[in-house]
């Protein structure tokens, strides 16, 4: 009998102390980069987008790989690869945590359609306000002082 699985993760995380250091004229470079490290991990990626201090991604995680090692080899490889580009010059770094949630394939495009409305979302809201609402709706507990 044939194995079947579908492993959609929303991912969330910041950039160090929340500061705007992902230009948004050079986002897409690093969205990019993001890509081909999913592809090489073997997982598959359906939208990615966020603003000057955060990325949001909606991706298949292959099964053989624990979502807290995919979110850490993808922040320390991008954080790597930021740090040696000039467009970013300013990034210090990611936050330390990240959240992240699993997406019923029924959910799937209101979370893409979410994800790429960011810029515009943004308008209206601070990535803080965003993230703790974030994780109201997905039932979290957690302390405001413990978010960077």
């Amino acid at each position: 009998m044939a194995s079947y699985r579908q492993h959609y993760y929303h991912i969330v995380f910041g950039t160090k102390r929340r500061e705007r250091t992902i230009p948004n004229e050079h986002c897409i470079l690093l969205y990019k980069y993001i890509w081909g490290f999913i592809e090489k991990k073997k997982c598959k990626l359906y939208r990615i987008d966020g603003c000057e201090d955060h990325i949001h991604l909606l991706v298949d995680i292959h099964p053989r790989i624990a979502i807290a090692d995919f979110v850490k080899d993808l922040k320390v490889s991008t954080s790597l690869w930021l740090k040696e580009k000039q467009e970013f010059k300013n990034f210090k770094g990611w936050s330390e945590g990240y959240a992240s949630f699993t997406v019923s394939h029924n959910s799937k495009n209101a979370i893409v359609e979410y994800i790429k409305s960011q810029k515009e979302h943004h308008k209206q809201i601070s990535f803080q306000e965003e993230y703790i609402a974030i994780l109201q709706e997905n039932g979290l507990e957690f302390e405001e002082n413990e978010l960077e």
